[in-house]
């Protein structure tokens, strides 16, 4: 399948723009092989920023994103949601963080903007590599195994226990209570730990 990728360089209001030269990077972006469309938008993640990604991918034939904003942990999911909505794979996905990792830790604008341009480019060259992930649902077995039967194993055992799962607490020692086991008495009320 002949890989078609769509670039989208965020402005983050001036959170991004402020910084680095969003337009030099979209246009940047342009020359890298298997870029189809760059472009740059003052909010990538807002509706409109969306549907033009959206409508990129129909109106382009893109069968690869990246975005490059903020951090994937605050909109990765978002942008994952508008390719499937545009009937596109959404792990077909790949999000370079320059915000966090380059208008916010870079003063000055022209080295801001290479860095910028870097991680643009190992983006698409990660997002031509990504294969078409599906997810399924396999049943599970309920039962859990705890391994170690010291005071902390004892415990989880115990919690999990009282869930109402059904529980396998391991031991390689002939005894339980590893360290605590060993100690004479037990802080505060000097109980014997045995």
């Amino acid at each position: 399948m002949e890989r078609r990728i769509g670039v989208y360089v965020c402005h983050c209001g001036s959170n991004i723009a402020s910084t680095v030269d969003v337009e030099q990077v979209a246009e940047y972006a342009r020359s890298l092989p298997h870029v189809v469309i760059a472009r740059d938008y003052k909010f990538m993640c807002s509706d409109p920023g969306q549907d033009l990604i959206k409508n990129d991918i129909r109106e382009h034939e893109l069968n690869r994103i990246v975005v490059a904003s903020c951090s994937p942990r605050l909109h990765e999911a978002t942008f994952r949601r508008a390719l499937a909505s545009a009937d596109l794979n959404p792990y077909f996905f790949e999000m370079a963080n320059i915000r966090e990792q380059c208008s916010w830790v870079i003063e000055d604008k022209e080295v801001a903007t290479e860095k910028a341009k870097a991680l643009v480019s190992a983006a698409v060259r990660r997002v031509f590599h990504h294969a078409a992930l599906e997810k399924k649902e396999v049943p599970i077995h309920p039962s859990t195994l705890v391994v170690g039967a010291g005071i902390a194993g004892i415990q989880a055992a115990l919690e999990i226990a009282d869930s109402g799962n059904k529980v396998y607490l391991v031991e390689r020692e002939p005894s339980i209570g590893g360290n605590m086991a060993r100690l004479d008495k037990t802080f505060p009320t000097l109980d014997c730990s045995a």
